[in-house]
């Protein structure tokens, strides 16, 4: 019996040694920038704005839920080939003008770490979005959209603020 025990012990540390590696190579980052000529204030009100994200949020729009700590959003996303689906996220920390961070997916599958994150600068405000996406999941799911999609969010969150500071 202990032989079959020990065997055992060593396919389940084997197995959970494939996942591990299986987990980390299906690890990708997406990072875009853009510096928007306003104040972080001017661009934080814009993000709170969850009604106003459909005038200008090309990819995510939310359909309920509020940026608070621990809250639950739940985002229409729109990919660029128009395939829409429900996203689910928790906040994990809001730290006025300056992060909101989420989480969403399911451990080991698939989860995505994102944050906005603005920064003071000459000129205006550094918004950053930086996401991490891990698991098995990411090994088959061609997320070669995302980058280019975060690009395009960060410059109509720009046009829209520009525009309402015209106004």
């Amino acid at each position: 019996m202990t032989f079959l025990t020990s065997k055992w012990l060593y396919v389940l540390i084997a197995l959970v040694i494939v996942l591990t590696v299986l987990y980390l190579a299906g690890r990708k980052t997406f990072h875009a920038e853009i510096v928007i000529p306003a104040s972080p204030d001017k661009v934080w009100e814009v993000l709170l704005d969850h009604e106003g994200y459909q005038q200008w949020n090309p990819l995510l729009v939310p359909k309920e839920g509020k940026f608070a700590e621990g809250s639950k959003i739940v985002y229409q996303m729109t990919q660029p080939n128009g395939k829409q689906s429900e996203f689910p996220t928790t906040v994990i920390s809001v730290e006025p003008q300056n992060l909101i961070k989420q989480y969403a997916g399911i451990p080991m599958i698939l989860t995505a770490d994102h944050e906005y994150r603005l920064v003071a600068v000459d000129g205006g405000t550094r918004v950053i979005q930086h996401e991490v996406d891990n698991g098995l999941a990411m090994l088959f799911w061609d997320s070669s959209w995302v980058q280019s999609s975060y690009e395009k969010v960060n410059e109509a969150l720009k046009a829209r603020v520009m525009e309402l500071q015209a106004q």
